[in-house]
């Protein structure tokens, strides 16, 4: 695979994060594939932002994959829990944690991987202004790498995988900056994890609260609509 036409598989939620980790897959020489999971999130809007990004992005394809988490529940972003607005407790994982999501989503981007003949996965974890999730940590991330080496027809025959994560020691306002840097519409993109019926961002849940700090921060307008 020469690099002019190497692949990047990249996990597109739709949110600020994977936004511009797709932006710099592409900036680094990428052909994007884009995989979308659509796990009858509570905020499904986030899957029409992944659609208006991958498009905008030139991504060579855009995979909306259906799994409903709904079935194993254990989530206030899969069960009928109410979404936390007065902040979260430091060191606490919230209940907005799904259970093992990205160890999941990172399964189906591999096995996509793969079967595309590409060795490189793309995902927007963050481990300094993020919610506290397990599975957002570099540990997590270099165990997945190792197990996607062990595990799969391409690493035993010596043809690696490698995970990257660009954004893993970034602000929420470093992100917001790269962004722009990227020339990207942060309005794309949507945070929210309790919108309204009219599909705004509530704007007191952790999503929206650290997205908002994130551009008072950087300095930057914030383009979201809020209830």
């Amino acid at each position: 695979m020469t690099t002019a036409t190497k692949s990047a598989i990249v996990l597109l939620s739709g949110g600020l994060d994977s936004m511009v980790v797709a932006g710099l897959a592409r900036e680094a020489g990428y052909d994007l594939i884009a995989l979308t999971i659509d796990y009858n999130q509570r905020h499904r809007v986030e899957l029409e932002c992944a659609a208006r990004i991958a498009r905008h992005l030139d991504a060579k394809e855009h995979i909306v994959l259906p799994l409903d988490l709904t079935r194993f529940g254990g989530s206030a972003l899969t069960a009928d829990i109410d979404v936390p607005k007065e902040g979260v407790d430091s060191g606490a994982i919230p209940v907005t944690y799904v259970p093992a999501r990205n160890t999941i989503f990172l399964s189906l981007c591999l096995g996509l991987a793969e079967a595309r003949d590409a060795r490189d996965l793309w995902i927007g974890v963050n481990a300094l202004d993020y919610s506290g999730y397990p599975d957002c940590r570099p540990e997590f991330i270099r165990a997945f790498e190792t197990t996607a080496n062990l595990a799969t027809k391409a690493g035993v025959e010596g043809d690696h995988f490698t995970v990257h994560t660009p954004l893993l020691d970034m602000t929420k306002a470093d992100i917001a900056r790269e962004a722009a840097r990227l020339g990207l519409d942060a309005g794309m993109s949507w945070s929210c994890y309790d919108p309204s019926p009219d599909s705004k961002a509530c704007g007191e849940c952790d999503a929206c609260r650290l997205r908002a700090k994130g551009f008072a921060d950087a300095g930057l307008p914030d383009p979201t609509i809020y209830a």
